[in-house]
């Protein structure tokens, strides 16, 4: 059956495209007019399609290749000097297979810029503010990008925990109510140390239980086996646990709600699993189960995560649980100075 759309500037449409398996990066930079400086790069941990407040991020970049960056860089100052700004601009850059997208460009403060102002010891919002109303850069002795040492993650703190039966999946839909911060050496430090701030606890040993849609399958390969290295013993609903197998990673099988008891949200709900990885399929019968499973996770306080990219960086926190020291604010910025 055809139907025909009208279009006009009453009615416009909107079409959109989205970029699967694609990282994305916030950019946040200040022009004095006529001098763009990069104030912050930050690489987000989840993949594009988390909203970008609720997507944790990190600064400098962990895993973003060097001639990525210098793209960023480039584009960057390409944009201010067209859209001629004066003061801060947010960019939302895309990276999907080395080609760098261009989201959105906001030429104003955007919510990162105190977290970039924290990490880098630098006042980004007076800085812009004195460009605004007319001081150059220079003027101010702000002439180089600032680069930290040590890295910084942003994670976002969610209210799910006072709502019951909730849906806690990620997606374009800002579900976040705050942001908490963690500073370490590497990553990994940082990273678990932004987690213990959220309110999240990651486990050290137990039962971890994976079931990923089938686009995520090989992606869970590598993770399970993290798991597997950091001591969990990995359980898995049928169809994970085949491609597990198949990639020598040893898992029991757990029944899907819908296979009949035992099933894995009985599991949960008798503190038999520790660690929870699981994103949706498509079908309903798939989310529905998908849905009590991170339901009963949250109302038991199982640690979970529902996309792999954040299952990836937890388990580079687990790993430095053991190394974990806290920081003077004022001597990891006299490290930039």
């Amino acid at each position: 059956m055809e139907r025909a759309v009208k279009v006009s500037n009453d009615s416009p449409v909107l079409l959109d495209r989205y970029l699967s398996d694609a990282i994305e990066v916030d950019v946040d930079a200040v022009s004095d007019g006529q001098e763009v400086l990069i104030a912050g790069i930050m690489e987000h941990i989840e993949q594009a399609g988390v909203h970008s407040g609720d997507s944790a991020c990190c600064l400098p970049p962990h895993s973003l290749a060097s001639h990525l960056e210098r793209e960023l860089h480039r584009q960057t100052v390409l944009l201010a000097r067209a859209l001629e700004v004066s003061g801060l601009m947010n960019i939302q850059f895309a990276i999907q297979r080395d080609t760098v997208y261009v989201l959105e460009v906001n030429p104003r403060a955007s919510r990162t810029v105190p977290f970039v102002s924290k990490a880098t010891g630098v006042q980004w919002a007076k800085i812009a503010a004195r460009c605004m109303a007319g001081s150059s850069l220079a003027s101010q002795g702000v002439t180089r990008e600032v680069v930290p040492p040590y890295f910084s993650v942003k994670e976002a703190v969610f209210p799910f925990a006072k709502f019951p039966g909730v849906d806690t999946i990620l997606g374009p839909e800002m579900k976040s109510t705050g942001e908490v911060m963690g500073v370490g050496e590497t990553f990994g430090e940082a990273f678990v140390k932004s987690q213990i701030a959220a309110g999240v606890r990651l486990p050290k040993g137990g039962r971890a239980f994976v079931s990923v849609r089938d686009g995520d399958k090989l992606a869970a390969v590598s993770v399970a086996r993290d798991l597997r290295e950091l001591g969990f013993e990995v359980l898995a609903t049928r169809g994970t646990q085949k491609v597990l197998a198949a990639h020598g990673i040893e898992a029991a099988a757990v029944n899907k709600v819908a296979e009949g008891r035992p099933h894995v949200v009985d599991m949960i709900k008798n503190g038999e699993i520790a660690f929870i990885v699981n994103t949706v399929e498509d079908s309903r019968t798939a989310q529905a189960d998908s849905r009590s499973i991170r339901v009963t996770a949250l109302s038991q306080r199982v640690t979970y995560y529902t996309t792999i990219a954040g299952a990836r960086a937890a388990c580079n926190g687990m790993r430095a649980l053991a190394q974990l020291r806290p920081y003077r604010l004022q001597e990891l910025h006299a490290q930039l100075r």
